[in-house]
């Protein structure tokens, strides 16, 4: 008796499972690589994943921010783009965003990226030091708002100073 193709796409789907946690639409997109492949069969397996609580977008994405925010501190735009990049539908995501940042508020996660950065590269004393400061938190996906009053509050840099070597130049 020979395996039938419903059998071999659900091996298939968990082997990939067992690697790792996989959101609906990356393992509707693995499993249909194979050229043996069958869109209803895909599905019909993606169905029963989905029963069995296999395959859940929602407990995915909540998962994928917690654990991206707990290995490095990033701002909600940057994890929005990160969840987005999975295919995940827009709700999942925001709904994932929101939960991430009431169990690590934001602040605390900038201040702990502040710290570190200082650590690791010493407190900007110049205009550039602090623009590179801010290049790098708005890269991480912090908002501008927040990185601007975060920088002002470490109130290194005098403007002044800056504003009078440009302007005898």
């Amino acid at each position: 008796m020979g395996v039938t193709l419903y059998e071999k796409t659900m091996q298939r789907a968990l082997r990939l499972l067992s690697f790792k946690a996989r959101t609906i639409e990356e393992m509707r997109r693995r499993l249909l690589e194979k050229e043996w492949a069958e869109p209803e069969t895909v599905e019909a397996v993606i169905k029963r994943l989905g029963e069995l609580n296999y395959l859940n977008d929602e407990e995915y994405a909540g998962n994928f921010a917690s654990s991206r925010l707990a290995l490095k501190p990033l701002g909600p735009t940057r994890l929005r783009i990160d969840l987005q990049r999975k295919q995940l539908p827009a709700a999942t995501v925001e709904s994932a965003v929101t939960r991430a940042y009431d169990e690590r508020p934001e602040e605390e996660l900038i201040d702990t990226l502040i710290a570190k950065r200082v650590r690791l590269k010493g407190m900007p004393v110049d205009r550039d030091g602090r623009n590179r400061l801010t290049a790098y938190l708005m890269r991480r996906g912090f908002s501008y708002d927040l990185v601007m009053r975060k920088i002002r509050e470490i109130g290194q840099v005098d403007d002044d100073d800056g504003d009078l070597e440009e302007a005898g130049s």
